[in-house]
């Protein structure tokens, strides 16, 4: 039998490893809490140039299909590409390190752009920044990924995206304000400057976690060699599967995202405060509801069907479609923005889930590289041709319809990949139960 002091010490002891573990738990939300500020610089030093499009049209007389281009290609290019080699150095070096770097470097050459003179500077300052946030996401997925737990994943990473509504929020009210007040320029300054500081917070107290701690068992059967793990991820139907759908939602969500300034500007032909204002609180509420419940619905769901990670993303895509339609042919503002709110609900729920698959699917010393992977193919298609296509659509429809009705049917024509991209998680919620269960080891 124990000893009074025996069971005593064993109380002090659970005592104890209950608050180890709790201590444990905040720690890891405070992590994720700064990860999404530093998601929501990204985004926000990635959407100001579509809310200051108009003026910088004006300014400096560009035309749709170059300004398509400066809102997606020139920042793609090297984001994707760089994306990889960055990423692999992130599977072996701290991860933390890397996104310090990365951060400040991005929100320097977002700045900077506030000093270019024509469209060739402004270019290269966007090629800055896609190189700073080249260190972005990929890291910060493999963080999250040792910090949480597979069946907490899905609700984290959603958390870590609502970087984007809170991004985009910020960006529409802060810059259509200092537009209006400062000029285009001076609004490429102020949201530029402060990531830098964040970054600093970052380093000073986000610590580097153990490798697949959250996933011990797949970690100790993990390929050591590059070469086998990329060949053991991409081997993996539903990973291509996740990559095709959210390929396409991207660039129905860039397409619409990086030209909604200029829809109403044109269309409605509003102050920049009269649509910035709604569209902040829509992207930075509704679109972070639509966001979160993604994470929420899926780990939900997927206690007991690991398809409905990629079932309620093809939900929402199929909300997007004549939602979209009604805001884009709406008689008035009033109209547009309604129907705004529920399509950004339906494009939110792809985010969170998304990203979990391929965390759980990678191989756990890959999950940097896997997210790189991931947003080469993604974002080379969808952001570095999604505004491109819209704006060369708009030229073209233009010549024939009016610069109005021309836009609208380019942004119209995106209900094509919002479709596309729900036949394809469909397609994967079909066969993504089996790939789980293979890749971590069990059904749970």
């Amino acid at each position: 039998m124990k000893t009074a002091a025996a069971e005593a010490e064993q109380g002090e002891t659970s005592a104890d490893e209950a608050k180890q573990a709790k201590d444990k738990e905040a720690y890891a939300y405070y992590v994720l809490a700064i990860l999404t500020f530093v998601y929501m610089f990204n985004f926000i030093d990635r959407q100001i140039i579509a809310i200051l499009s108009p003026a910088i049209k004006e300014d400096l007389g560009l035309s749709d299909s170059v300004l398509g281009l400066l809102k997606g290609l020139a920042f793609a290019v090297l984001y994707t590409t760089l994306g990889i080699p960055i990423a692999w150095a992130a599977d072996r070096w701290n991860r933390v390190t890397i996104m310090t770097i990365a951060a400040t470097v991005w929100s320097a050459f977002t700045a900077l752009s506030g000093l270019a003179a024509n469209a060739l500077q402004l270019t290269l300052a966007r090629v800055g920044v896609g190189i700073g946030e080249a260190g972005g996401s990929p890291p910060a997925h493999s963080l999250i990924s040792d910090y949480f737990p597979k069946h907490k994943r899905a609700s984290a990473l959603a958390i870590y995206s609502l970087g984007i509504p809170l991004g985009q929020m910020f960006a529409f009210l802060a810059g259509g304000w200092v537009l209006q007040q400062y000029g285009w320029r001076n609004a490429f300054f102020i949201v530029g400057l402060p990531g830098v500081l964040l970054a600093i917070l970052m380093k000073l107290t986000v610590k580097e976690p153990q490798r697949g701690a959250q996933d011990k068992e797949v970690a100790a059967k993990a390929p050591t060699r590059f070469k086998d793990g990329f060949k053991q991820l991409t081997a993996i139907p539903t990973f291509w599967g996740v990559v095709a759908a959210t390929t396409f939602a991207s660039f129905t969500g860039y397409g619409i995202g990086l030209w909604v300034v200029d829809f109403y500007r044109r269309t409605y032909e509003l102050s920049y405060p009269q649509i910035t204002v709604p569209l902040g609180i829509l992207n930075g509420v509704v679109y972070g509801v639509g966001t979160f419940a993604g994470g929420w619905l899926t780990d939900y769901f997927g206690k007991r069907d690991k398809g409905a990670y990629a079932w309620v993303p093809a939900i929402g895509m199929l909300l997007t479609i004549p939602t979209g339609a009604a805001s884009v042919w709406a008689p008035t503002p009033f109209w547009a923005f309604f129907w705004s709110a529920p399509f950004l609900i339906g494009l939110g729920l792809y985010l969170g889930p998304s990203f979990s698959v391929v965390q759980t699917l990678a191989p756990v010393n890959l999950r940097a590289f896997a997210t790189a992977f991931y947003f080469l193919i993604l974002n080379f298609i969808a952001l570095g041709l999604g505004p491109l296509w819209v704006g060369a659509a708009s030229d073209i429809f233009a010549g024939d319809f009016g610069l109005v009705t021309g836009l609208r049917i380019a942004l119209s024509t995106l209900g094509v990949t919002s479709l596309l991209a729900a036949i394809a998680f469909y397609w994967t919620s079909r066969r993504l139960p089996a790939d789980w269960a293979k890749a971590t080891g069990s059904d749970a």
